[in-house]
């Protein structure tokens, strides 16, 4: 019985001692969680949730599902691991990190999308879109006309919501021309793509890099002939493609709603608040924008107060000039319900889902690869090539995980290449992907990789203008 007993007590103090050992040391105790099997369950969960994502326009499900459902699972899985070795608290800190950084990007993108909703209600885009209709262009030159505002539109709005917009005008125009909207679709997501890329408020990639503190406000805008090269070469070469027909103009008028253009003031001195905020206050521009949306409630009520002085004055005029528009009071709570809420969902799962890889070791082990054993500028054009078959969101925020440490030439190319890659391929920016559900059957994916080699020369000559013009960067 006493021999029994010593085996039972030994055999206790065998299972007991790995514990101790955990305890006691910390770095001895964790195994390599790249070679852990909830690594490789972890990475395959997220392989799994974004091939979903990318069968959004066949399957229907939108993208926020399932990379929600990813990003509680991993950190699900590395809460349990790290507990079972006696760390409690580790995956809380590094979850709580992420859902700060989340919360930032995404109030953020909120504001911005307030407003571009709000404008878009007041009626500025379809009076632009109304007056592209009537104003009797040839396709040629709709094809450079809608290329070039979106182009510049897309740095101050966001390049989906300027993409739509001049699709709209495509489509009204040349609806039944396939091989026009095909080409001029291609156009516009080329152009609202690369204008994007020099403004920290033309992507959410671009934004990243800004709020993280890696390039300036004002040093975003040397990446502006690079852009302007990567739309304008395969806009050249596509242009001798365009149909030379000239369309019959219609006689469509919208007339912008009452406080449009104060609202498109509000949105400026909006971006004025958030840029001062964080270059002489050092504090997130997102607390800038937050009080920027305040400008917005407080015109909203300005309005609501004196809509039945509108009315009077609607009453009194003749029944063509009622330029005033509506005088219902304008409700700043609809557009924010209409904010986006799938994508910015979508990037909380993805940010989640990213940093929990990170945690465990993986961005490390991608970012020694990369920009260690292929060097920065190998590794930032790579990111480029990724983000026209992932989504850039993902691979950026990967990027700025990593942290590799690179001049501020090659952070201002990562975000060139991660803006302008997706280009590459219709299922790579938003912008695309939107355009194939707006102009569906006209503009397609093969229709796309069609005029692909041509995007990617555009791709390769911006790369090489980017190290030309900005080559003091890179020292």
């Amino acid at each position: 019985m006493k021999n029994q007993n010593k085996i039972f007590l030994s055999t206790l103090l065998l299972c007991l001692l790995p514990q101790a050992v955990f305890a006691s040391d910390t770095a001895a105790a964790l195994p390599d969680f790249t070679a852990h099997w909830v690594g490789f369950v972890s990475i395959g969960i997220f392989a799994v949730a974004y091939l979903l994502v990318m069968a959004e326009e066949f399957t229907h499900l939108r993208k926020s599902k399932p990379v929600i459902i990813a990003a509680g699972v991993i950190w699900g899985l590395i809460a349990y691991v790290y507990s079972s070795y006696g760390f409690t608290t580790e995956a809380e800190h590094a979850v709580r990190h992420n859902l700060l950084e989340y919360a930032e990007l995404m109030l953020f993108l909120l504001v911005a999308m307030t407003y571009i909703n709000a404008m878009d209600e007041l009626g500025i885009f379809d009076a632009l879109r109304a007056w592209l209709v009537r104003s009797g262009f040839g396709f040629r030159a709709l094809f450079w006309i809608t290329g070039i505002l979106a182009f510049f539109i897309s740095p101050i709005a966001d390049n989906l919501t300027t993409a739509l917009l001049m699709c709209a005008v495509v489509m009204a125009v040349g609806g039944d021309n396939k091989k026009f909207v095909t080409l001029a679709c291609i156009n516009i997501v080329v152009a609202a793509n690369a204008g994007g890329a020099f403004s920290p408020f033309g992507d959410i990639t671009t934004l990243m890099v800004w709020q993280k503190g890696q390039v300036d406000f004002w040093t975003f805008f040397n990446l502006f002939i690079p852009s302007v090269v990567n739309y304008l070469v395969p806009a050249a070469i596509m242009h001798f493609a365009v149909p030379n027909i000239k369309p019959e103009a219609t006689e469509e008028v919208f007339y912008m709603q009452r406080g449009a253009k104060r609202t498109v003031a509000l949105f400026l001195a909006t971006i004025g608040t958030a840029v001062s905020f964080h270059n002489f206050l050092h504090l997130p521009p997102v607390i800038g924008m937050m009080t920027g949306l305040g400008y917005l409630q407080i015109f909203g009520f300005y309005l609501k107060k004196t809509a039945h002085k509108t009315q009077i004055q609607l009453m009194e005029m003749d029944d063509e000039d009622t330029q005033l528009g509506s005088p219902v009071a304008f409700d700043v709570f609809k557009p924010v319900a209409r904010a986006e809420w799938d994508t910015l969902f979508f990037f909380y799962g993805v940010v989640l889902c990213v940093g929990g890889l990170g945690f465990l070791g993986y961005l490390g082990m991608a970012s020694e690869l990369m920009y260690t054993d292929w060097g920065p500028t190998n590794a930032n054009i790579a990111v480029g090539v990724l983000s026209a078959i992932v989504d850039n969101i993902p691979v950026m925020f990967a990027v700025l995980t990593m942290d590799p440490s690179m001049s501020l030439g090659q952070w201002l190319l990562v975000t060139l290449t991660a803006g302008v890659g997706g280009s590459m391929l219709s299922i790579g920016s938003a912008a695309g992907v939107a355009l194939m559900g707006q102009a569906r059957g006209k503009y397609t994916f093969f229709g796309h990789l069609k005029w692909t080699p041509v995007i990617a020369l555009g791709y390769i000559a911006s790369i090489y203008v980017h190290m030309w013009v900005n080559s003091s960067y890179f020292t």
